[in-house]
């Protein structure tokens, strides 16, 4: 990294690339200084102008070298102070709750935007609600604990590079770089990568670029945790090999990481998945265990998780304990202490429990949804894991489980307290029936709602939580309103954060 950065040209160079790489990731808002021709005479950003201007915006980093070009496009603020880092995504998240606001007040104008489709300057200029500084990342470098590699044509044309993308399928332009120098990732991850690299250009058989050009190495994920732990997953495409064929390579697989080199990254757990989609699930295609542990184990709050190799986790575990405690402190009632009188708490979009889980002492009773039955599973062990008497939880499309649990609950929770939800759906947001099942179940007076990107889809369900009764959507509960948002910062040297934002009636 030191090499890269002497290689840098003047501060000035730096600092306008910098500027370009955040408004082209950003996508949020005109700088302060943006004015027309006649410097003496601002005038207003058309809507269509400003669409125009941040739709698809290029970073002009062409002249760079292949690795800062990586680096500008996966962490794309990796130049700025993490001072700096903070402060521009606290502006973005204000910037996209203003918008928030200025949605509200349009009404059912806006009820089917979102701000990734229709960006424009907000007309709003102070917040309803208060809006916390963004918690910073405990670890700023190398802090992920979960990394996928791909493999591709390198700077060098050798078709079996493991390494991230630089380029698009679309423009032809795909070029496979390696990853040693970026700051997000840790060291053994990109141990790992290497070793995959050698393995495969030690393989008889080509890498997978495209399914319908043949070809069956594809990329290889690492999971890792604060223990030391490594867990690699290494995804094949069957082709036309026959089971005797893939047992041969998979053999060559577990000998290289268990005898051969590979032996230096120490591997606790090593996957294989053979698939012809792009992506699927264990149950779609199962992961095999060709050696070691079948899970690691991570710690947050205290409390003890297994993750499985397909289980959501958040990358970030110092920064998972930092909104986790903030999500507990903000989710009960004043005056739930240890030892339960929280009520009933509803933890949408589960995962393997850790919500849940670690808001379990201060609540009567936990209930978990969840799509993915191995994230149920592992959910049900950490409970027991931990000791957890309290928690259940449900495996299906929240959509479908929601609406008829929340028939069962009636309009009081078993031991008479308050009932309280907390959601952290995918990107694509919650359900229509899922907001629908929350927003009219009366009971449920504050909702924390997590997210990882607020002005995409998550935005639609905002708005479909605060908006007046509807009874043509079906939306006939009170509505809610925000109270308080916090920024965390789960991604440093990425434009990207999570936002909690809390919504009570």
């Amino acid at each position: 990294m030191l090499l890269i950065l002497a290689g840098l040209r003047p501060a000035l160079l730096k600092h306008k690339l910098v500027n370009v790489l955040v408004e082209a990731c950003l996508c949020s808002g005109a700088k302060d200084d943006d004015t027309t021709s006649d410097p003496g005479k601002p005038q207003k950003v058309s809507k269509k102008k400003w669409r125009k201007k941040f739709r698809n915006k290029p970073a002009s980093n062409e002249h760079l070298p292949w690795e800062e070009r990586l680096a500008d496009s996966v962490t794309p603020l990796w130049r700025l102070s993490y001072y700096d880092q903070l402060q521009l995504k606290q502006k973005h998240q204000e910037r996209i709750l203003l918008q928030l606001s200025d949605q509200l007040l349009c009404g059912e104008s806006t009820q089917h935007k979102s701000l990734t489709q229709y960006p424009s300057p907000p007309r709003s200029t102070k917040l309803s609600f208060p809006l916390l500084p963004i918690l910073p990342s405990p670890v700023r470098d190398g802090y992920r604990n979960k990394s996928t590699f791909s493999v591709n044509r390198g700077v060098d044309g050798n078709p079996k590079t493991v390494g991230f993308y630089v380029g698009t399928g679309k423009a032809g332009n795909i070029v496979c770089v390696n990853g040693d120098h970026l700051l997000n990732m840790p060291e053994r991850h990109k141990l790992v990568a290497r070793c995959y690299q050698d393995f495969l250009r030690l393989s008889a058989l080509e890498p997978c670029l495209l399914f319908h050009d043949g070809g069956h190495w594809r990329e290889v994920t690492v999971r890792t945790n604060a223990a030391g732990n490594t867990m690699a997953i290494v995804y094949f495409h069957p082709q036309r090999l026959t089971p005797e064929e893939i047992e041969v390579h998979k053999s060559s697989l577990v000998e290289y990481f268990t005898q051969g080199p590979g032996v230096i990254c120490q591997l606790d757990s090593l996957y294989f998945q053979e698939s012809s989609m792009t992506r699927c699930s264990h149950e779609e295609s199962p992961y095999q265990l060709l050696h070691g542990q079948p899970h690691i184990h991570e710690e947050v709050l205290g409390f003890k998780f297994r993750i499985s190799a397909d289980a959501f986790f958040q990358v970030n575990q110092g920064a998972a304990d930092s909104l986790y405690r903030t999500v507990r402190e903000m989710g009960l009632p004043n005056g739930a202490r240890e030892g339960g009188g929280g009520g009933t708490l509803l933890d949408v979009c589960c995962g393997t429990g850790a919500i849940g889980i670690t808001m379990s002492p201060r609540a009567d009773r936990v209930i978990g949804i969840e799509l993915i039955q191995q994230a149920v599973e592992d959910a049900r062990h950490n409970a027991a894991l931990n000791q957890i008497q309290n928690c259940e939880f449900l495996p299906g499309k929240a959509e479908v489980v929601l609406p008829g649990l929340m028939e069962v609950l009636g309009s009081t929770t078993d031991s008479g307290g308050p009932l309280t939800a907390v959601v952290n759906p995918a990107r694509a947001g919650l359900h229509y029936r899922v907001i629908r099942a929350l927003r009219n179940h009366s009971s449920i007076r504050r909702l924390l709602y997590i997210s990882c990107k607020p002005e995409g889809e998550a935005m639609r369900n905002f708005r479909e939580l605060c908006c007046s009764p509807d009874p043509h959507r079906k939306l006939t509960g009170e509505a809610f309103r925000p109270t308080v948002a916090v920024p965390v910062d789960m991604f440093p040297h990425t434009p990207h954060c999570e936002l909690l934002l809390v919504f009570e009636r």
